[in-house]
C-alpha cells in the first residue's frame, strides 16, 4: 500500500514540474516582446546596432529615457492624457451605472426597447464621417470634450453591468422601496456598495481605453499643444520631433532605435502599474458580471 502511494505521489510530483515548467514557458513567451522592448531601451548603441539584445540589456545606460523625459512636450501631452483618462473614466461609469442600473428594473417601462436600440448601435454604427460631422457640429472639434464624451459608454460594459444588476438579491431592493426608499437611495445605499468589483473592472476598462485611445486624437485635436500622450509618441516614432546630437552616423540609427522602444515603454508603465491594485476586483468583476446564455 505504501508503495503504491509513495508511485502514485511521484507520478503527481512530476505532472506538477510538468505543469510548473509549461506555465513558466507560458509566461516567458507572454513577456519576452516586454523584456525586449525594456532591454532595447537601456542598451548601449553598439549592442542595439549589432542585433546582440534580446531580453536582457547590454551596456546598460538611460540616454534614450533622459531624452524622452527631458521634452517638455511629452510631460504636457502625459498631463493632457491623464486628465482625459480620470475624466472619461468618471463620466463613463457614471452614464453606464445609470443606464445599466435603469435597464435592470424589470417594472421600466419600455425596457425592451431601450435594451434593443443601444445593442442596435453595438452591431450597426452612424460611420467616421457621420460622427466627425456631429462632433464638429457641436462644438468639440480640437477640444479634449472630442476624445471621451462621444464614447463615453460602451455597449459591452453596460451589458455586462446591466447583467451583473439583475443578479443582485431583488429582495433587498423589495425591502428598501417598501421602507420608503426611492431607487436613487436604493442604488446608492444598496446598489453600489454590493458592486464594487464590477465597477473597478469598467473602470480598468474604460482607463486602458481611453489611455490607448489614440485614433479620435487624430481625428478631432488639431491644435499641437493638445496632442495626447499616444499621437505625441506616434510624432516622436515617425521621426518628426526626433532630433540627434550625434556625431557618427551609425550612432543616430540606434539612438532612434532605443528612443523608439522607450517610447513604448514610456506609454506603457503607467497603466500597467494601476493594473495590479484593481486586479482582485477585475477577475471577480468579470465572473460576476459575465453574460449568461
Amino acid at each position: 500500500m505504501s508503495v503504491k502511494m509513495s508511485v502514485k505521489k511521484k507520478k503527481m510530483s512530476i505532472g506538477m514540474v510538468i505543469n510548473y515548467a509549461l506555465m513558466l514557458l507560458l509566461a516567458f513567451i507572454c513577456l519576452y516582446p516586454f523584456l525586449n522592448v525594456l532591454a532595447y531601451s537601456v542598451s548601449g548603441y553598439n549592442a542595439v546596432l549589432s542585433g546582440k539584445v534580446t531580453f536582457y540589456p547590454i551596456d546598460f545606460t538611460l540616454e534614450a529615457y533622459k531624452q524622452i523625459l527631458g521634452r517638455s512636450t511629452i510631460w504636457t501631452s502625459m498631463k493632457t492624457t491623464v486628465e482625459i483618462t480620470l475624466l472619461g473614466t468618471a463620466l463613463s461609469l457614471v452614464l453606464t451605472t445609470f443606464a445599466a442600473y435603469g435597464l435592470s428594473l424589470q417594472d421600466l417601462p419600455g425596457r425592451k426597447l431601450l435594451s434593443g436600440l443601444i445593442l442596435f448601435t453595438m452591431y450597426f454604427g452612424g460611420g467616421m464621417i457621420p460622427t466627425f460631422l456631429i462632433v464638429k457640429g457641436v462644438g468639440l472639434y480640437n477640444t479634449l470634450g472630442a476624445l471621451f464624451i462621444p464614447q463615453s459608454i460602451s455597449v459591452f460594459n453596460f451589458i455586462v453591468m446591466r447583467t451583473f444588476f439583475r443578479e443582485l438579491p431583488e429582495s433587498l431592493q423589495d425591502a428598501a422601496r417598501i421602507d420608503g426608499a426611492s431607487y436613487m437611495q436604493v442604488l446608492v445605499k444598496i446598489v453600489l456598495p454590493l458592486s464594487l468589483p464590477i465597477i473597478a473592472t469598467m473602470g480598468l476598462f474604460y482607463a486602458v481605453g481611453y489611455w490607448n485611445s489614440y485614433f479620435e486624437a487624430l481625428i478631432y485635436i488639431q491644435d499641437v499643444d493638445k496632442y495626447t500622450l499616444q499621437l505625441r509618441l506616434r510624432s516622436l516614432l515617425f521621426g518628426s520631433e526626433l532630433t540627434q546630437n550625434v556625431d557618427d552616423a551609425g550612432g543616430i540609427v540606434v539612438l532612434t532605435q532605443s528612443l523608439k522602444m522607450a517610447i513604448v515603454a514610456v506609454s506603457t508603465v503607467p497603466i500597467l502599474i494601476v493594473y495590479p491594485w484593481l486586479q482582485k476586483y477585475f477577475v471577480k468583476g468579470v465572473m460576476l458580471g459575465s453574460v449568461k446564455g
